[in-house]
């Protein structure tokens, strides 16, 4: 089987920074990943590499076989890998409903906008009370249940989601990660990026442990509670 994702030997930094030393990681389809770490480790950055925001400064970013070091961000959006970041990224002077439609005209063209509209409402009905309500005045929780429908709505070969329970409430985090599970129900692959570990081990097959930007362990999650919890809160 041919990995959706292959970080192969990566090294990866910020000017003279480095922020990442021979990670290799992979994300098979269909399968969930939860990269995890306290705070500072460089776990954003694999996110970032994986999507072709940062280029690695060594090793290979591989794309269902297919090298992509380097490549555009577009490009890595086209192969179906697309990320949903740490905070909110939405366009505070718009309504919901215009971001949505900008975003999926972007993505998937006019006609399917309205078949798009109702898929994320029905994700996330708390939005559809509110479409006509200016994104910046929404509470930090809507902001973030607004970037994730743009982004789940489009059922992308991976997606990797980056600190998805940053700042949200407990039952914000919840219907989210619900959310989640149903879409990788429907194929798609996930790699998360996480600093709270028990969703992330709840939804994932797989964990890889990140310190100082070099992985340390990785397993199955049936194996990784203890391991993980003590070494994420240690750090804390």
């Amino acid at each position: 089987m041919t990995a959706v994702l292959d970080l192969d030997h990566v090294s990866a930094g910020y000017g003279p920074f480095r922020a990442l030393f021979d990670v290799k990681l992979t994300v098979d389809p269909g399968e969930a990943v939860a990269l995890l770490g306290p705070n500072g480790v460089g776990k954003t950055t694999v996110a970032r590499v994986a999507t072709g925001l940062i280029a690695p400064t060594d090793g290979a970013v591989m794309v269902a076989g297919e090298d992509m070091t380097g490549a555009a961000v577009h490009r890595f959006r086209r192969a179906g890998i697309i990320h949903a970041p740490e905070g909110r990224s939405v366009f505070a002077t718009l309504t919901v409903e215009e971001n949505l439609v900008l975003s999926f005209r972007a993505s998937r063209g006019r006609k399917e906008v309205p078949a798009d509209l109702a898929k994320a409402f029905g994700l996330f009905p708390a939005l559809g009370n509110r479409r006509n309500q200016i994104a910046g005045t929404l509470s930090g929780g809507e902001q973030r249940m607004l970037a994730m429908a743009r982004v789940l709505v489009e059922e992308p070969k991976l997606l990797v989601a980056d600190e998805l329970s940053l700042g949200l409430a407990p039952i914000i985090v919840d219907e989210v990660y619900e959310n989640l599970d149903r879409l990788r129900a429907s194929g798609t692959a996930l790699l998360i990026v996480e600093q709270h570990v028990g969703h992330a081990l709840a939804l994932c097959d797989r964990v890889v442990l990140l310190d100082h930007g070099a992985i340390t362990w990785e397993g199955p999650s049936s194996d990784a509670a203890d391991r993980v919890v003590t070494a994420v809160f240690a750090a804390e």
